[in-house]
């Protein structure tokens, strides 16, 4: 299989030609953009995004991520994308790469293409966990927390954090200390079972792909990134940015996906 082509992102320039407000699902002038958070964030990480989407034309749903686990995940991203009416781009965020590769297979009549924005693109059998220790470079180990939950049947576990005196620093080094502090103080915390659920589903095997691979990731190291990209002949792009690249390379982002959305033909 021929490796992903890379190719050079200008760091600078807007996500592409402007449009209408944004195009009503299902009326067939663009796919829906449904866009998949991951860890330690939620949808308000796509707005940079989403902005620039909206102004090219494309419908977009942000999904909101329970963040409990893989299987569970991905059906409830799954019952989001089966009300929305016409073709479909997912794209995941960090942990939710490992949503969308699970949520997509058995669709591949409606979504059209996945991207992968510093994302986990997960084989069967492999964990997010695994995957982000597989090359060095992750030093999320040294900044998180775990904080005990209790289900009412009595059941319990461990969500995890990023300490808030270090989320900049590990996640989000290239926003602002005023954004990077108001992301640590909303960020969603995912279950500590979920980064070690194994994977089931692969949908980059059966659906085009593209992947954003952040050169300055402390969460996923870049060199996992490039890994998992060329394992699924994902188009490739590279940008120098943190693990929060949503938020703060929106342009890039947003360009990716649109040649993803493009390229289809839909």
């Amino acid at each position: 299989m021929v490796a992903g082509v890379i190719a050079a992102v200008s760091l600078s320039g807007t996500a592409g030609a402007s449009g209408g407000s944004g195009a009503r699902a299902g009326s067939g002038a663009k796919p829906t953009i449904v866009l998949e958070h991951g860890a330690f964030a939620d949808t308000s990480s796509w707005n940079g995004v989403i902005k620039r989407l909206q102004k090219s034309g494309y419908p977009v749903v942000a999904a909101a991520n329970p963040l409990r686990g893989p299987a569970s995940d991905a059906g409830y991203l799954r019952s989001v994308v089966d009300r929305i009416d016409g073709p479909v781009v997912m794209v995941g965020h960090s942990y939710g790469g490992t949503v969308i590769s699970d949520a997509a297979v058995g669709h591949e009549d409606k979504v059209k293409a996945l991207v992968y924005i510093a994302a986990f693109l997960p084989d069967t059998g492999e964990t997010s966990l695994g995957l982000s220790n597989k090359f060095p470079g992750s030093t999320l180990g040294d900044a998180i927390e775990a904080v005990p939950y209790r289900l009412p049947g009595g059941s319990s576990g461990n969500d995890v954090y990023i300490k808030p005196d270090k989320f900049r620093q590990q996640f989000a080094a290239d926003v602002s200390q005023s954004q990077a502090s108001l992301m640590a103080a909303t960020q969603r915390p995912i279950a500590a079972a979920a980064l070690e659920e194994k994977a089931t589903k692969a949908a980059w095997k059966t659906i085009p792909s593209w992947s954003l691979i952040a050169t300055q990731d402390l969460n996923i190291p870049p060199a996992s990134q490039r890994f998992m990209s060329e394992r699924a002949d994902a188009h490739t792009v590279e940008v120098k940015a943190s693990h929060a690249v949503p938020v703060s390379r929106p342009d890039v982002v947003s360009r990716i996906i649109q040649q993803a959305a493009n390229t289809t033909g839909r």
